[in-house]
């Protein structure tokens, strides 16, 4: 009797299993590595869209302050390359070039048709009002969804009463999308027929982050007004 010990054999299953677990293994390290790489370019192309987003909300702005609204109350300044505290809502103080307050700007965003609507939308502190918004991105049907860049009369419904309650806790008028052509409130976003999915979801981005928003700004906009 042959005293070598008599290996298995190899099955060309087995052999399968073990070439695609090795191609399985080297393509997650390659998606790893390429997600490590090029992280650091995608935060900051995400940076300057947001940037450019809001000297489109508000124009008289040439420069911007990262601010975090904390949620036991009060504001303040987000260093560079530092993310907001856990709770806080992370928002933009747009200053002039003198230096003064021109407004606030945050981000927010909404269930649409095909995917989440990201907007960002401008707070004027004159006349407590949303003055108004751009989007950041979104992936509705084109055509059908981007119809909220450019419809005059969902634009005309800006700009939108925000007033926050005297018991600084909320708005004192919740933000609302409706019907189209049945606006007959300040507060009210005046729907897109044929878009109404997509309007309805810029209408309830901006009424969420601002709810969270501005009530725990409001009592801090002396704070905002020192830039320095």
């Amino acid at each position: 009797m042959n005293s070598e010990a008599i290996l298995p054999q190899t099955t060309p299953a087995a052999a399968m299993i073990r070439t695609l677990g090795l191609l399985s293994a080297i393509c997650g390290l390659i998606i790893v590595a390429a997600y490590q790489l090029t992280y650091d370019a995608v935060q900051e192309n995400k940076r300057i869209a947001v940037e450019r987003a809001v000297f489109k909300v508000i124009p008289a702005a040439k420069s911007i302050v990262e601010y975090s609204a904390l949620p036991a109350g009060g504001v303040e300044k987000i260093a560079a390359g530092a993310t907001a505290p856990a709770g806080a809502v992370k928002f933009y103080a747009g200053y002039d070039a003198g230096g003064e307050l021109a407004g606030i700007a945050a981000e927010g965003a909404a269930k649409g048709y095909a995917d989440t609507v990201r907007i960002l939308f401008a707070y004027d502190l004159a006349t407590s009002s949303i003055s108004a918004f751009s989007v950041v991105a979104m992936r509705e049907t084109p055509g059908i969804g981007d119809k909220i860049l450019v419809d005059k009369d969902f634009l005309a419904s800006f700009p939108l009463e925000a007033k926050v309650s005297a018991d600084l806790k909320a708005l004192a008028n919740a933000i609302v999308t409706v019907k189209h052509g049945s606006k007959t409130k300040p507060w009210e976003v005046d729907a897109i027929s044929g878009a109404t999915i997509t309007s309805r979801a810029v209408g309830k981005a901006i009424d969420d982050a601002a709810q969270a928003l501005l009530p725990r700004v409001a009592p801090n906009l002396d704070k905002l007004k020192e830039k320095s």
